[in-house]
């Protein structure tokens, strides 16, 4: 429940079912990020979190995450997906929320609409005891904008860097996300289906459930041959 009753969507934004905190792989660098995550979810945390890092980090995966955690009273909005919304429309009222997650906010920088929306909404929320949760794709140092003061609206929180994985550390969610679907898949198996895919974590995540799928339509384990039968590699 939001604190002053509930408000419809602006646009129809779904979740996506498998975006939680226990689907997403703890590793020593992203504790910090995620004990923080969690906290301000449950309304005891920071008011502010910017997460930045390039695309297939995860970080749209944490932000719907963190909605997931909050509940009713969270909002999820991708902001490259809204560009052409009007902004006021987009975010009238949302200060009203517990919590607001504002993705890829860089996709709509540079229009002096947007930048003024956001400017805006920051302030209301700061008054309104809104949490913000909000990621692009660089620091807020670094983001290119017409707005100063929104430029500083966006470090006024805590400001987290969320690095891309690297190719042992996408061995390693692949097995945990196989885990989680409950298919054993060895190192050895990961690491073929890692060094002949699309580098893309989401891209190695589709082929995931693709090879779930297969599995238990032909009942057979994931084995190398049987990966190259269904992928054709």
């Amino acid at each position: 429940m939001t604190r002053h009753g509930q408000r419809q969507l602006p646009l129809p934004v779904r979740l996506r079912d498998e975006a939680t905190f226990d689907n997403f792989l703890p590793t020593p660098a992203t504790q910090a990020l995620l004990t923080a995550l969690k906290a301000q979810a449950q309304g005891r945390g920071e008011a502010i979190i910017y997460i930045y890092g390039p695309a297939g980090a995860g970080k749209s995966h944490l932000l719907q995450a963190s909605c997931h955690l909050a509940g009713t009273g969270a909002l999820y909005l991708p902001l490259g997906e809204m560009a052409d919304h009007c902004p006021e429309e987009v975010v009238q009222g949302i200060e009203t929320l517990d919590l607001v997650c504002l993705d890829d906010v860089d996709r709509v920088l540079g229009r002096a609409d947007w930048e003024l929306a956001l400017f805006n909404l920051y302030n209301r929320a700061r008054q309104c005891g809104c949490a913000l949760l909000v990621a692009g794709n660089a620091a807020p140092r670094a983001l290119a904008m017409a707005l100063a003061d929104l430029r500083s609206r966006l470090a006024w929180g805590i400001v987290y860097q969320l690095a891309q994985a690297d190719d042992e550390e996408k061995v390693a969610i692949l097995q945990f996300r196989a885990a989680r679907r409950g298919l054993v898949l060895s190192r050895e198996v990961c690491g073929y289906v890692v060094s002949r895919s699309v580098r893309e974590m989401e891209a190695l995540l589709a082929l995931l459930e693709t090879l779930d799928n297969a599995s238990l339509v032909e009942q057979r384990a994931l084995s190398i041959p049987f990966i190259k039968s269904v992928l054709g590699w």
